[in-house]
């Protein structure tokens, strides 16, 4: 227990990470179909428009691996105490989080792009705090 209060804000910021992430993964998992409908339809205008599939099932593995680098990064700071697996966690959830950001930027979909950018505070945040580790 004490390890955990040491890194609180650590942990909180992995749990963040981990439930959107692992959330976002696996609706993707599970409405492949509709995802894959709306994501056609918002790059139908795009350079990008052939590559959805590709781009889909891309975003749908590294989601999934940044969920649940997070969650071990979280297991991690409670077990030992140590945060190698958290720092991968937040470094590979802030490279989903500019893939992500550079389509809703080609689809020009600048409200898009700020509630990416709101997310991608949070995890340039934990690379930072737990970096300092």
């Amino acid at each position: 227990m004490e390890n955990l209060m040491n890194n609180i804000t650590d942990v909180l910021i992995l749990l963040f990470i981990t439930i959107t992430f692992l959330q976002s993964g696996l609706d993707k998992v599970f409405d492949w179909k509709g995802n894959l409908g709306f994501l056609k339809e918002h790059f139908s205008k795009t350079f990008l428009k052939s590559s959805v599939p590709l781009m889909l099932l891309s975003i749908t593995v590294l989601e999934i691996i940044a969920g649940v680098l997070s969650l071990a990064g979280i297991i991690e700071f409670i077990v030992n105490g140590s945060s190698e697996i958290a720092l991968y966690g937040v470094v590979f959830s802030s490279l989903v989080l500019l893939m992500l950001l550079f389509g809703q930027r080609i689809a020009k979909d600048y409200a898009g792009a700020l509630t990416i950018t709101c997310y991608f505070v949070i995890s340039i945040f934990g690379v930072y705090i737990i970096s300092a580790n």
